[in-house]
């Protein structure tokens, strides 16, 4: 399902055009990215839990050549799909 789908089949189900949901969908993005950017969890019932999580600095090894490298500390985000959905999928 494509962007374009998403927002049509959504805008059917709560009676709205796909340019309102468009504006839904990008206001739920950024206010997720403004809580993610303080470092703060965000849980979406039924859903899941969004976190900002901090890799430490690390060494690993290539196993093509068996040459060590150092791979930086960097930031990614986490998510942890509830229950709920998790049996919706299954």
């Amino acid at each position: 399902m494509n962007n374009k789908d998403f927002l049509s089949e959504m805008a059917g189900k709560l009676g709205a055009t796909p340019q309102q949901c468009q504006k839904m969908v990008k206001e739920l993005a950024d206010t997720m990215a403004s809580a993610l950017e303080l470092d703060n969890e965000v849980v979406v019932a039924g859903l899941g839990s969004f976190e900002v999580k901090h890799k430490k600095e690390r060494v690993i090894v290539n196993p093509a050549s068996g040459k060590k490298m150092l791979v930086p500390p960097k930031i990614v985000m986490n998510f942890r799909m509830s229950t709920t959905y998790k049996n919706k999928i299954n």
